[in-house]
């Protein structure tokens, strides 16, 4: 077992530099030894921080290849753009490095056979770093969940209700890459922050999975809107004609009968929501309203819903997790605490050489719905079939 990790990570944009920060406050057994960016500046600001902070002056590059072949690196960290998470998460695993990879929806499914083929042939790990896994709230649900609170589980929501116009329309001013895929695609591209919760409740590739999408889109009038009544440095952006419908909506069918929506809401004038609802035969919990339901508790209530907003506090001295429970005193990185515990699974992964909590055959499941809800899209909204990335694994294995 290793008792330190020394660290690559490639990106160093908003996302990148958060998780520089967060992994500089996480102790002495994590160095940052080799950080990498296609801008320059953003290297340097990167070895500038990590050298106030540590004394330590970390490699910067430009190419990904020189990070993920250095002998100093034990463990790679993607943060960069959407479509390189997968090609460069392949790269560093036949370079023998562990990886975490940042979040998103895959291209292609060939692209997804990819990385479970090197995994399983190379045998070198790779954990996606879905940090909502490790949400207060998702984490105590799954543990009522896991205690039979809900009874018989039925049917699941998530959602990225998230209003990124700004971030979008300026893409080209703040190098952020998402302008180019809301011009050019239609489809569920950020599919797994709530997806990844609720396939673990659901035990998805450990004795269930997914089988069947189908999805659709609203028409895309919210950035046209926004970009008509903003002043945007960049003036291209005011000849763009974006493809991203405004709302997408996708539903997947599992094998054991249940059934999940997912909701992409990204480009409307809207408060955050990851939409979690629950809902089995004994109970009904709904996040945007912090609301539980009991059956046979709570039945005289049934016409007010709101005397149930914010109830869920009443059981969290109960069904609390224990990880959390732990935690509380000592979080660490942002996210409300979710980016330190993710990071902390990650680095004991590696340095235990264990195979990671989220796994290949999990990152590849969550990660199709982007490109199949595409391919649904295109079609108008024509079930699509959900590959079984596990081979048949998914009948025997254990929930963890």
């Amino acid at each position: 077992m290793k008792e330190h990790v020394s660290l690559g990570i490639i990106g160093l944009g908003a996302r990148g530099n958060q998780w520089v920060g967060t992994i500089l406050d996480m102790g002495d057994d994590i160095t940052i030894a080799h950080v990498c960016d296609l801008y320059q500046d953003r290297i340097d600001d990167a070895i500038k921080l990590v050298e106030e902070k540590t004394g330590k002056r970390p490699v910067g590059t430009q190419d990904y290849r020189e990070l993920i072949h250095d002998p100093n690196v034990d463990a790679v960290l993607i943060v960069s753009p959407w479509q390189t998470h997968i090609p460069f998460a392949i790269a560093a695993m036949r370079a023998g490095k562990y990886v975490g990879c940042e979040v998103g929806g895959a291209f292609s499914i060939q692209q997804l056979w990819d990385l479970v083929r090197v995994q399983e042939e190379t045998g070198v790990h790779c954990m996606m770093m879905e940090n909502c896994c490790y949400g207060r709230d998702e984490m105590m649900v799954a543990n009522m969940v896991k205690q039979g609170v809900f009874g018989e589980l039925v049917h699941m929501e998530g959602a990225y209700r998230h209003d990124l116009r700004h971030e979008v329309a300026f893409g080209n001013v703040i190098r952020h890459y998402r302008l180019n895929h809301y011009e050019h695609r239609n489809a569920d591209n950020y599919p797994t922050h709530e997806l990844g919760p609720i396939a673990q409740m659901l035990n998805i590739n450990r004795g269930n999975r997914f089988m069947t999408l189908t999805s659709v889109s609203s028409k895309a009038v919210g950035l046209d809107t926004y970009i008509k009544e903003t002043d945007i440095p960049d003036e291209t952006v005011r000849t763009k004609k974006f493809n991203q419908g405004d709302v997408i909506h996708t539903i997947i069918k599992c094998a054991n009968g249940e059934t999940i929506l997912l909701t992409l809401d990204t480009t409307l004038p809207r408060f955050y929501s990851r939409g979690l609802v629950v809902q089995g035969t004994k109970a009904f919990y709904q996040e945007d309203t912090r609301a539980l339901y009991y059956d046979g508790l709570d039945n005289e209530n049934e016409w007010n819903g709101k005397a149930f907003w914010d109830n869920i506090e009443q059981f969290r001295d109960q069904y609390e997790s224990d990880t959390w429970r732990d935690y509380l005193n000592n979080m660490v990185g942002g996210h409300g605490g979710m980016d330190g515990l993710v990071m902390r699974d990650f680095i004991n992964c590696v340095k235990e050489n264990r195979k990671p909590p989220i796994d290949v055959y999990d990152m590849a499941a969550w990660m199709s719905i982007g490109a199949l809800s595409e391919e649904s899209i295109a079609l108008g909204g024509h079930p699509v079939a959900v590959p079984d990335f596990t081979n048949g694994m998914w009948i025997s294995r254990k929930p963890e």
